[in-house]
């Protein structure tokens, strides 16, 4: 867990509380409470946390611990038993310049491990080790695209290396965008998308492990956390935003990483603001609020040879420049922000597929269809 992704990602974001008094206007009847206060029935109470310890006992001989070590020193991170033939999940910035990978199972077997398959777009790595059948515990993938927020999820992995630490939470949001770890070639990086976020407690030594829904199914593998605070060592510490890859693009990704050792993503070859405030929709003259607002074309590639354009004409802002199209549907479905376009791309197509961008080109909407390429390494 090298880089800014030490463990997991730290973002560093300040966070600004304000309070305010007011006196509220005398009213004829006392206000009531929105929400009435919740009986707890203790049986019902008793029955969940029952319902967790089995959950806990029976997914958790599938997580593991992964201890690397490399020209940077040794790390830490988390994994998961991915099938019955000894194959290991896990981040790719836990095991990113090893030159060793131990892989620790919760009975206490340990074995060396080989890192055969690696994305940095999702940062997602393969371990394969040679374990006893008795240790393999393969655990199930879920469906990320049935959750909904508000849903409970837990948490399983070893930070600080406190081994099988359960933690729970909520998905907090769906559909976030992270930076990947592959850089382009202007210096940038390109986008990992599909991202769920959660406030279940994440730490360092969780990167890689998994994210269960309640019917113990993996919904996502820990990533990120985004964070103002560090301890004495300066490892970033847990604020209530975590962000976890999802499932479906696990199911997506992986085997490919088993059978070629890589994965391709597709490459539209545009950038956009991912949301539009109001001085930028006036200062571009947009007719609509929502959609993606194309701010570069990348020369030759997909979206510049289907005839997609970005703006070219100064604006009361400075560096934003008006006249590019504004991607307002991809495929039939709406696009309010750059993310959803993302995360649509990266779940459900490939390379050499065809998609149909619906764009506001002035007060004109068309349909432009474009053939996606492979992401340049």
């Amino acid at each position: 867990m090298k880089r800014m992704m030490f463990a997991l990602s730290v973002l560093v974001i300040a966070a600004l509380a304000c309070q305010g008094g007011s006196q509220l206007p005398s009213v004829a009847t006392p206000l009531q409470p929105v929400f009435q206060p919740v009986q707890v029935d203790p049986q019902s109470s008793a029955a969940n946390q029952e319902a967790l310890v089995t959950l806990f006992q029976s997914v958790n001989p599938g997580v593991v611990a992964i201890k690397t070590v490399g020209a940077q020193g040794g790390s830490l991170g988390s994994g998961f038993v991915f099938d019955a033939i000894g194959h290991i999940v896990t981040n790719y910035h836990v095991v990113e310049g090893s030159r060793q990978v131990e892989v620790d199972f919760v009975s206490g077997f340990k074995v060396y491990g080989t890192v055969i398959g690696t994305d940095l777009d999702s940062d997602l790595a393969v371990v394969k080790v040679d374990a006893p059948a008795s240790e393999l515990h393969p655990l199930v993938l879920g469906d990320s695209d049935s959750l909904r927020v508000g849903q409970t999820v837990i948490a399983i992995g070893n930070p600080f290396g406190l081994n099988s630490t359960m933690t729970l939470g909520i998905v907090s949001a769906l559909g976030r965008t992270l930076d990947s770890m592959h850089e382009t070639s202007g210096g940038g990086t390109f986008t990992a998308g599909d991202i769920i976020q959660t406030d279940a407690a994440i730490n360092p030594g969780n990167s890689g492990g998994p994210l269960f829904n309640l019917n113990g199914e993996v919904i996502g593998i820990n990533r990120a956390i985004r964070t103002v605070n560090s301890t004495d060592t300066g490892e970033p510490l847990n604020s209530g935003i975590g962000f976890a890859i999802s499932s479906n693009i696990i199911k997506r990704v992986v085997p490919v990483l088993i059978r070629d050792g890589k994965y391709d993503y597709p490459f539209l070859g545009i950038s956009s603001m991912n949301e539009l405030s109001l001085p930028v929709i006036e200062a571009l003259g947009l007719k609509s609020q929502v959609g993606a607002y194309v701010t570069l074309v990348v020369p030759g590639g997909p979206a510049d040879k289907a005839g997609i354009v970005a703006g070219t004409k100064q604006t009361s802002i400075d560096g934003l420049l008006a006249g590019g199209d504004l991607i307002i549907a991809i495929d039939g479905r709406p696009v309010k922000i750059f993310d959803e376009l993302l995360s649509y791309l990266i779940t459900n197509k490939a390379p050499g597929d065809t998609v149909v961008l619906t764009v506001l080109r002035g007060e004109e909407a068309f349909d432009i269809t474009v053939t996606l390429e492979k992401r340049p390494r």
